[in-house]
């Protein structure tokens, strides 16, 4: 509102605002019979947060082009939220995971109907070791096992809150495998479409009218019994609660039109809401512990539980994060004393966990338990922290690894020993953090402690609300951080040595000298043999790629060895000779004069003859010319920055709307034709043989000599126009470039 004002010259003190949070017209009709004028702290807050943020973004970016790498960002939450990521995995790679036995015996009783079931119970105690679970189970030969206490008791299950963008973006990435990018694109068209209320929320609170239409609606669907009203109190106290929490806006409305994604997160954000105002489950969970005869210290324990009336449940089941329990089902009836046949009594060995690396959506749940960012810049945040220019984090699946276990069966009064085999490790869409990104939080972590510290981060988030409340100036807030920040900064720049996670890992065996991994001035970590106290002079170091799945953090020196035991030669195909390699761009198979690039995923160490010769042959047939246009073949290819057409010197993206798969020949001289076009409006001039134009720009033309960018001069005090431009010969041109680059065009003398 107040940046139309600007731009439409309005008084913000006088002019109305309306503020609606759905897109219905009851809705719109009441915001315009109560008006508002424009909230001048809410724009200081927003004004202090975008500056703040600029300052922040702008200082520490160019710090780390200059000590890390070019290109790189940083920010003050997304800096925050990459150091997350980055704990998260050290902790994991800390993590030593220890053995432990879990005891489960199965027994069997007549239920309700007089038929044999069995149930199971388990032991308490935890065995840390396999003979403590074997001395148990030996204990259990020949015993009894008896009811030696029931306990029945009745419990409830309330609910969850209406969501919150928060829990949203956490449940549609649980239920529907939701990005956090793709909920809230689908959440906005939903919106848009006056489907649902506003998606940008930390409030749970439901207005008196949706409750009241909620409640007539459950009673009509489920029936009295199923109503419960409920408010709901927001449990974050750094909540602005500016918004409802999302819902529907009619509720009777159980479907909408609209694609697959908009139907299913619609029927989600109904059931969540719809199930807020229920009833209760009732559930009655019954608890037996049974006595061993042969070691009364000892005990088994079993569970069961009965649905007495399902309520909310009848509607919407909660997902979690964890790994689900068996549910627990229902023991038969049992009595005090009752003797218990065993069935079998088994001692499985299992391991402890390691921390579970973050996804998106468990990802956005800690920022918003540490209160870092809103719920407008949690998806903004998580995409740009693994956007490919950055490279600070990846999305990934991985395969795990076999691990064998112990088993121990009782049965029949006899131990049986088995061995079993699980895979562990095994991630799907999970958040791994890369060596840059590692690199990079801790060179932010090692001179800027106070920005990367969660809890300053969280209270800059309060300074925002004081703002907003009217209880502080915003440039007060502003000046009071940058001044301490931007002589950080500057100290920075000045004392700091370049940040490349340099790690030493210890000697080759070969040369006695030292091999390293550190990440290389164009972003790509490296294995290094050799140090400049080590080389003669004018000897360069050794150097290799790390293979794909290792990092700089977790690689061994035989793996850092293996690394250049490239190139690896295939024999040869064609009468031409075949190999694989890795370069400055990664690994690549090498066949005559032709270059390659293996897929990321592929590891030249495990690339065969035969992938190398599909390789080759993929590649001849995606270099066969499509057609020809104006008598010239144009092909089409992969490159570093996405698919293209190539005719003559001319390489043209082509767009995703066309596909590289499926371009017709048709499309390609379309393609070719828009960039000749694009072209001719481009350059004024153009001497390729001297590696000279001029060129049209955004704030007019301008010369290019090389990768160097030369100034026209001013004509009569202005700037020169293109058509004036058009005026000046090579000479004019050469000139020009001379009173910028006096050697410009001097002759190199040649070597000696």
């Amino acid at each position: 509102s107040w940046h139309l004002c600007e731009v439409l010259k309005l008084d913000p003190e006088t002019t109305k605002r309306i503020v609606f949070h759905e897109i219905t017209k009851p809705a719109i009709q009441k915001a315009i019979q109560v008006p508002r004028t424009v909230d001048m702290n809410v724009v200081n807050a927003q004004q202090a947060r975008r500056v703040l943020d600029r300052l922040v973004g702008w200082e520490l970016s160019g710090l780390l082009w200059k000590k890390v790498k070019g290109q790189l960002s940083a920010g003050r939450v997304q800096s925050v939220t990459v150091k997350l990521v980055v704990e998260r995995e050290r902790e994991i790679q800390k993590f030593n995971s220890r053995p432990y036995f879990k005891i489960v015996a199965q027994f069997s009783a007549k239920n309700n109907q007089g038929k044999m079931v069995t149930f199971k119970a388990e032991a308490p105690k935890r065995f840390e070791e396999h003979a403590g679970a074997e001395g148990f189970l030996k204990k259990c030969i020949g015993a009894e096992f008896s009811v030696n206490q029931i306990e029945v008791r009745p419990t409830r299950r309330k609910p969850a809150p209406p969501f919150t963008t928060s829990t949203l973006q956490q449940e549609a990435s649980r239920k529907l495998g939701f990005s956090v990018n793709r909920t809230m694109s689908v959440a906005q068209k939903l919106y848009e479409a006056g489907f649902i209320t506003y998606m940008r929320t930390d409030s749970t609170n439901l207005s008196e009218s949706a409750i009241q239409t909620m409640g007539t609606e459950i009673e009509k669907e489920f029936g009295k019994d199923y109503h419960q009203l409920r408010r709901f109190k927001t449990k974050n106290e750094s909540a602005q609660e500016a918004h409802e929490a999302i819902r529907p806006t009619y509720f009777e409305r159980k479907n909408v039109s609209g694609n697959r994604d908009e139907q299913r997160l619609y029927e989600l954000i109904w059931k969540r809401s719809m199930a807020s105002q229920m009833a209760d489950a009732q559930l009655e969970k019954t608890t037996v512990d049974i006595a061993i005869s042969t070691q009364p210290e000892s005990n088994l324990v079993a569970e069961g539980e009965v649905l007495k009336f399902d309520g909310f449940l009848k509607l919407y089941i909660e997902s979690t994060d964890e790994e689900e329990e068996e549910t627990q089902g229902m023991l038969p009836p049992l009595k005090k004393g009752q003797l218990l046949p065993l069935v079998e009594m088994v001692a499985t060995e299992k391991f402890t966990r390691a921390p579970a690396r973050y996804t998106e959506a468990s990802l956005v749940k800690k920022l918003e338990e540490l209160g870092i960012g809103r719920p407008s810049t949690y998806a903004p945040t998580i995409s740009k922290i693994m956007e490919a220019n950055r490279g600070y984090v990846v999305k990934e699946s991985r395969e795990g690894e076999e691990r064998s276990y112990a088993i121990l069966i009782l049965k029949d009064n006899e131990i049986n020993k088995k061995t079993g085999k699980e895979i562990t490790g095994t991630t799907k869409n999970v958040l791994y953090p890369t060596d840059m990104g590692m690199v990079v939080s801790d060179f932010l972590d090692m001179h800027f402690k106070k920005i990367m510290d969660y809890g300053f981060t969280a209270s800059v988030e309060a300074e925002f609300d004081h703002i907003a409340e009217g209880k502080k100036e915003w440039f007060t807030m502003i000046d009071g951080f940058y001044r301490p920040f931007h002589t950080n900064v500057e100290k920075t720049l000045k004392e700091a040595e370049r940040a490349s996670g340099e790690r030493i890992l210890g000697k080759d065996p070969e040369s006695g000298r030292t091999v390293l991994v550190r990440m290389s001035s164009l972003g790509r970590p490296v294995i290094q043999i050799g140090t400049g106290d080590e080389l003669a002079e004018k000897e360069k170091p050794r150097y290799a790629n790390i293979r794909p799945g290792i990092s700089m953090e977790n690689i061994s020196l035989d793996e850092a060895l293996s690394s250049f035991q490239l190139p690896r030669s295939l024999g040869e195909y064609e009468g031409q000779p075949l190999e694989v390699n890795t370069g400055r761009y990664g690994p690549y198979v090498k066949f005559g004069s032709s270059f390659i690039s293996l897929p990321k995923s592929e590891d030249p160490f495990d690339t065969t003859y035969e992938r190398a010769v599909e390789l080759i042959k993929q590649k001849q047939e995606a270099d066969k010319p499509l057609g020809e246009y104006q008598g010239v073949p144009f092909t089409k290819g992969k490159g570093r920055f996405g698919p293209f057409i190539k005719w003559a010197d001319l390489y043209i993206n082509i767009p995703a709307r066309v596909g590289f798969d499926t371009i017709t020949p048709p499309q390609a001289i379309e393609l070719i034709e828009a960039k000749i076009e694009k072209e001719a409006n481009r350059y004024i001039h153009h001497w390729p043989e001297e590696k000279i134009s001029v060129e049209n720009g955004r704030w007019g033309p301008f010369i290019k000599f090389g990768r160097a960018i030369v100034n026209l001069p001013k004509v009569d005090g202005a700037k020169m126009t293109s058509d004036h431009a058009r005026t000046l010969n090579l000479q004019d041109i050469k000139k020009i470039i001379e009173t910028e680059i006096p050697d410009a065009f001097k002759a190199k003398k040649a070597p000696a």
